[in-house]
C-alpha cells in the first residue's frame, strides 16, 4: 500500500514537472494545460479550438518539446489528400515493385494543424489512424508508434474557409478544448514574452526543456489505467450521459464513448491529486471538454444562442451524485 502512495506520488510530481515545462513558453491557460496532461496520460486525442493567435500552436509545440518523443505537424488545406496524412505507394524502379512511403502519422505526437481547413475526405483519413493506432496502406497493416496521440487544433467554423469536422471523428476526440481570450495582466505578459530579445514570431520554445520519454508516458498511462473505479462512479458518468439524449434543447446526446472519456479523464484527475481511487467529482470536473462535441444543439436553442457549456452545465446541475 506504502509502494503504491509513493508511485501515484512520483506521478504527481513528474506531471506537476510537466506543467511547469509547458508553462515556459505559455503564459496563463492553467485549465487548458491541465486538459492537455490529462489527455496524454488518458491516452486520447484532443481537439483544441480557439480564434487565431491565442497560442494553440505554442501549446502544442511545447507539449511535444517537453516530452523526448517523436513530433511531426500536418498543416492542413482544402487541397490536402488522404495520402498526405498517412502516405502512398510507389513503383520502386530498382526492384520493380510497389514501395510504401509512411505519411507524418507514423509519429508519436502528431500535430494536426487547422484540421477543420481540409475536407472531410481528408479528415475522415484519421479515423482509423486514432481510434485502431494502424494504417492501412496497400493491403498492408501498419502499425504505430506507441504511445501515439494526436492534438489538432481548429478556427471556429464561424470563420472563413473552413469545414465542420463530421461526428465519428469528433467522437474519437477525448476532449474539445476551448481555448479563450486572455485576461488583460497575462496578455500583457504575452507579449513582453514574444518581442523581448527576439526578432520576428518566432515562438519561445528555447526555455522548454524535455521532462518526459517513452518509457515514462507508457508507465504513467498504465499507473492512471489502474485507478480504482467505485460502481457507483461509472453510474454516475452513465447517467450524466444518457441525461445528454433527453435535456431540452439538445437535438443529439452523447454516446457511450462519453462516459468512457469521462472515467478515463477522471482516472488521471484522480492521479493528479495522488489519489489510487475517483470520485464523482473527478467525473464532473471535466465533464464540459468531455461531452461539448458529442452533444447537438436543437435548433430552437441555437435560434435562443444558447451554448453547449450553458446547457451541459446545466444537466449537470440536474444529476444527483452518488455518495462515496
Amino acid at each position: 500500500m506504502q509502494a503504491e502512495t509513493n508511485t501515484l506520488t512520483r506521478a504527481a510530481e513528474v506531471l506537476n514537472r510537466l506543467r511547469e515545462a509547458i508553462g515556459t513558453a505559455l503564459v496563463g491557460q492553467s485549465a487548458v494545460v491541465d486538459q492537455i496532461i490529462i489527455t496524454l496520460v488518458a491516452s486520447g486525442h484532443a481537439l483544441i479550438e480557439g480564434v487565431p493567435g491565442l497560442g494553440k500552436t505554442l501549446l502544442v509545440r511545447a507539449l511535444s518539446q517537453a516530452l523526448s518523443l517523436n513530433h511531426a505537424r500536418v498543416q492542413f488545406t482544402p487541397d490536402m489528400m488522404p495520402s498526405d496524412i498517412t502516405g502512398h505507394a510507389i513503383l520502386d524502379p530498382n526492384t520493380r515493385e510497389l514501395r510504401v512511403v509512411r505519411g507524418p502519422v507514423f509519429t508519436q505526437v502528431l500535430l494536426a494543424d487547422e484540421i477543420n481547413r481540409a475536407p472531410a475526405k481528408t479528415q475522415s483519413a484519421l479515423l482509423e489512424v486514432m481510434q485502431e493506432y494502424q494504417v492501412t496502406l496497400e493491403g498492408q497493416t501498419l502499425p504505430l508508434p506507441q504511445p501515439f496521440f494526436v492534438l489538432a487544433t481548429q478556427n471556429p467554423v464561424e470563420t472563413e474557409g473552413t469545414y465542420p469536422l463530421p461526428e465519428a471523428q469528433l467522437d474519437r476526440f477525448l476532449f474539445k478544448i476551448e481555448i479563450n481570450y486572455p485576461s488583460a495582466e497575462d496578455e500583457a505578459r504575452v507579449v513582453v514574452r514574444a518581442t523581448s530579445n527576439q526578432a520576428g514570431d518566432r515562438l519561445p520554445l528555447d526555455d522548454v526543456k524535455p521532462v518526459l520519454n517513452e518509457r515514462s508516458v507508457l508507465t504513467l498511462q498504465q499507473i492512471a489505467a489502474r485507478q480504482r473505479v467505485d460502481d457507483s462512479v461509472v453510474d454516475y458518468a452513465v447517467r450524466i450521459v444518457r441525461a445528454t439524449r433527453e435535456w431540452p434543447g439538445l437535438a443529439i446526446g452523447a454516446g457511450s464513448r462519453g462516459a468512457i472519456s469521462l472515467v478515463r479523464a477522471a482516472r488521471v484527475t484522480a492521479m493528479l491529486d495522488g489519489r489510487d481511487f475517483v470520485t464523482p467529482d473527478d467525473i464532473r470536473k471535466f465533464a464540459l471538454p468531455a461531452l461539448r462535441h458529442r452533444i447537438a444543439l436543437a435548433p430552437d436553442a441555437l435560434l435562443e444562442g444558447r451554448k453547449a457549456d450553458e446547457l451541459l452545465t446545466a444537466l449537470l446541475n440536474s444529476v444527483p451524485a452518488p455518495r462515496v
